[in-house]
């Protein structure tokens, strides 16, 4: 018996070194030619986003077939029109005033980490970004999606074929684990994490570059001048969307006391629950874990599973179960992240108490990540813009839909970087242009004398010290760059 997490190790090496070969064939072609690769994958991904979305749902037990299907659909098809008037390969710019001109140079090969909420969709979109820049990629999958996402990776490996291009441009682990996992991002050149915060702070400790990206807590601000129907609408359509698996999606209400009534009503009439009593305890012992993080069970789950495991009856209707919370921190179940059909709902005084209440949910798990505010106030849609701790700002737009950028002009991405503030090392909706580096080829503009300016009061014998010093670090320079050369 071989342990598996040698072979796991064995499998991540020769991955990234088949990946490699494969990486210099591409590295040879020209703009024109891989675009026709990632036009060949965008199409055969598409082609098959409803049978993936379908595998994603059956092995996960996440979300929604129609939903994994549109973001199947983002990942392809919208994903191709937004990078395919991008310059990526070799000379992408040329500044014949400033005489320099700026090279792309791939990555080499990315290491893929896929997690199980949005499994085929996540490796479609890292696969086209990933070539596009010109680099291969190889995947990591969750444990718990490794079929389906095998399923996706074996298409995009078909139209790769197909173009007489190398296959091994895009690769998976059949025996993923967490040593094969660590060793994959030890050989990678770059690394593409999405997934748990454990995971991503792993990647980023690996010793490789790593574009991670953090947990989201999103905070949805109804301020009294929104379009209250609209509001409500718009927060149920996100958080239902898959299931609330997507990490953009609003994780609780905020709202003033002046509207806070007109909310919960409308709120109810179009699916939402209100927990109270036992009915609440009972769900708050479902939704997590004793160490105080999400139950498994749950995630991606609709209102109807969750009350079933809860053992509580709620209206046939029911979208989300909502609870108006008492505070925010550790103890407060529903002030965290819920990826699920949950719901937390603050009442506040006014707008600058919601930015306030706002800045603590952010606090309490989801720095950098993304807010929602409906409002018709743009001063103070610019107050949040401007103090808010995110990287996306999305106004009367569904939080997921916007953030991803369904409803909104934001880079099509399921890869949403945090910032510095939340452990990122992008704020972007990561793209192919956050998967390459710039070489950059200046020439000269200003000319250089080898002879050092004199100050007028300067001793001669000084003036002469500081010239031969001069000189004698140049030559120093000069025999340093041929040794290297």
């Amino acid at each position: 018996m071989v342990d598996k997490d040698l072979l796991s190790i064995q499998e991540a090496r020769s991955l990234v070194r088949a990946a490699r070969t494969a990486q210099a064939i591409l590295a040879e072609m020209n703009q024109e030619q891989v675009d026709d690769l990632v036009l060949a994958i965008s199409v055969a991904a598409a082609k098959e986003a409803e049978c993936l979305g379908k595998l994603a749902h059956e092995e996960t037990g996440y979300g929604k077939t129609a939903d994994k299907k549109a973001k199947n659909l983002l990942a392809s098809e919208k994903l191709y029109s937004c990078i395919k008037p991008m310059k990526t390969i070799g000379i992408i710019s040329e500044d014949k005033d400033r005489k320099i001109i700026e090279i792309a140079t791939p990555a080499g090969v990315i290491a893929g980490i896929i997690p199980s909420t949005n499994p085929t969709s996540t490796a479609i979109y890292k696969s086209m970004i990933s070539i596009k820049a010109g680099n291969a990629v190889v995947f990591t999958p969750h444990p718990s999606a490794t079929k389906c996402i095998k399923a996706a990776v074996d298409i995009m490996r078909e139209a790769l074929k197909a173009k007489g291009a190398p296959e091994d441009l895009i690769n998976v682990m059949s025996i993923p684990s967490i040593g094969g996992t660590n060793e994959l991002m030890k050989q990678a050149d770059l690394i593409l994490a999405t997934g748990g915060p454990g995971m991503v702070k792993a990647a980023y400790s690996s010793g490789t570059p790593a574009l991670g990206v953090g947990a989201g807590n999103v905070p949805a601000f109804i301020e009294r001048s929104a379009d209250i129907e609209s509001a409500v609408d718009k927060i149920l359509l996100s958080k239902t969307f898959d299931n609330g698996t997507i990490c953009a999606s609003e994780q609780a209400i905020v709202t003033e006391n002046v509207i806070a009534d007109k909310v919960k009503e409308c709120l109810i009439a179009k699916g939402g629950h209100f927990l109270v009593g036992d009915d609440l305890l009972k769900v708050r012992s479902v939704m997590e874990r004793a160490g105080g993080s999400m139950n498994p069970a749950v995630v991606g789950r609709d209102a109807a599973y969750i009350a079933s495991i809860a053992g509580i009856s709620i209206p046939a209707n029911t979208k989300v179960l909502i609870c108006e919370e008492e505070g925010i921190g550790p103890k407060y179940h529903f002030s965290k992240e819920k990826l699920t059909a949950l719901l937390g709902f603050y009442r506040v005084e006014t707008w600058q108490d919601a930015c306030e209440t706002c800045d603590k949910l952010l606090k309490n798990g989801g720095l950098g990540h993304s807010m929602a505010i409906h409002s018709n106030d743009d001063a103070i849609v610019r107050e949040f813009a401007m103090k808010k701790p995110v990287s996306r700002l999305l106004v009367n737009t569904p939080s997921t839909h916007g953030a991803v950028g369904l409803s909104t002009n934001l880079f099509p991405s399921f890869t949403l970087g945090c910032g510095p503030v939340g452990g990122s090392a992008t704020s972007d909706n990561v793209t192919p242009d956050n998967l390459y580096s710039i070489r950059r080829v200046a020439y000269e503009t200003t000319a250089m004398s080898m002879e050092a300016p004199q100050a007028a009061t300067a001793a001669p014998a000084a003036a002469a010290a500081g010239t031969a010093d001069i000189k004698l670090i140049t030559e120093m320079i000069l025999k340093q760059f041929k040794e290297l050369n």
